[in-house]
């Protein structure tokens, strides 16, 4: 659901920003990226992980993780739309291909935890 929900934020953010206030593609993905990545460390804090305590080192971690997917994501956008595929069926595509990098990370670095510990 965090996922989905993230997709939508990207989308929106992402047709805003390139189609309406004209910024380069590249620009434009990666702002977007970076939004939808905000959206989901906090749902996915709260959801998906119940994490009740904010943590900084946390957020830097997830933010880093995403790295990967930002490149997977923004390096296979800027390919289908210069192959003509239409900028929302490329961006869709492109955060699917991201989605595993993203997930392998967050699961194994950013919200992993000690053996034994408890998830609050």
């Amino acid at each position: 659901m965090v996922g989905g929900m993230g997709m939508i934020v990207n989308t929106v953010a992402l047709y805003a920003l390139h189609r309406l206030l004209h910024l380069p593609l590249i620009a434009a993905s990666a702002t977007a990226v970076e939004l939808a990545v905000i959206h989901n460390y906090v749902l996915n804090a709260r959801w998906t992980f119940h994490t009740h305590v904010r943590s900084l080192r946390r957020f830097v971690r997830f933010n880093a993780s995403m790295l990967a997917g930002l490149a997977v994501n923004v390096a296979l956008l800027w390919a289908l739309v210069h192959d003509r595929v239409p900028l929302v069926v490329a961006n869709v595509l492109a955060i699917g291909a991201a989605f595993a990098v993203n997930y392998t990370f967050s699961t194994l670095w950013v919200w992993s935890r000690p053996r034994g510990s408890s998830p609050c």
